[in-house]
């Protein structure tokens, strides 16, 4: 391919047998060039780039939102992604969507008692509650219902004795998801792992 670069100057674009490795010809274009089109190629791939959802005034609902931040990306991130973005895991995505789940306080409840929030190496209730208001509110990007209180560290005491077992978890998500859908009309996309899982 031929491209007119700066000043006039005829650049020659080469493809080659990687789809994201082009070699361009001409002064200092190569250099430049060749990690912008890679970069380029990647968000274009992946698709719009998204920062995390900040909220008016964090501190409404976290004590120390950094803290809460940080918690979340060690002891959730590596599994539900930094973002709560899992596809393709078979994991619940998270993202623009977990806020649902503070409709109705069984569905409270569960977001606590799940056996990877209640048996938490974070000990302490007050940061687990943050973490999980961070978890609702900032990567529910807006789902939870307007005026929805955060999570207390006197709740997550009391919720996290009564964890869920993993066997539980598919069938009482999707009994919950149901739930949200006919009392809160949640999307019925809800009662899916992620959008677009198959059956």
């Amino acid at each position: 391919m031929f491209d007119r670069g700066a000043g006039g100057r005829c650049l020659i674009l080469a493809m080659t047998d990687h789809p994201f490795r082009m070699i361009m010809t001409g002064r200092r274009w190569a250099v430049l060039a060749v990690p912008a089109l890679l970069i380029g190629a990647l968000l274009v791939a992946r698709g719009p780039v998204h920062a995390a959802p900040a909220l008016a005034d964090p501190h409404r609902v976290m004590v120390d939102p950094e803290q809460a931040r940080s918690d979340y990306v060690e002891h959730c991130g590596g599994c539900h992604g930094i973002r709560g973005d899992t596809v393709p895991a078979h994991l619940p995505e998270l993202e623009g969507r977990v806020g649902w789940f503070m409709c109705t306080p069984e569905a409270r409840a569960y977001l606590i008692r799940l056996p990877n929030v209640a048996h938490s190496r974070i000990k302490d209730n007050a940061e687990l509650a943050d973490m999980m208001n961070y978890v609702v509110f900032v990567i529910g990007e807006g789902t939870a219902p307007a005026g929805t209180p955060p999570f207390t560290a006197d709740e997550v005491a009391r919720e996290r004795a009564r964890a869920l077992t993993n066997k539980d978890l598919t069938a009482e998500r999707l009994r919950l998801a149901n739930q949200i859908v006919r009392q809160c009309h949640a999307p019925a996309s809800i009662r899916q792992l992620y959008v677009g899982e198959k059956p």
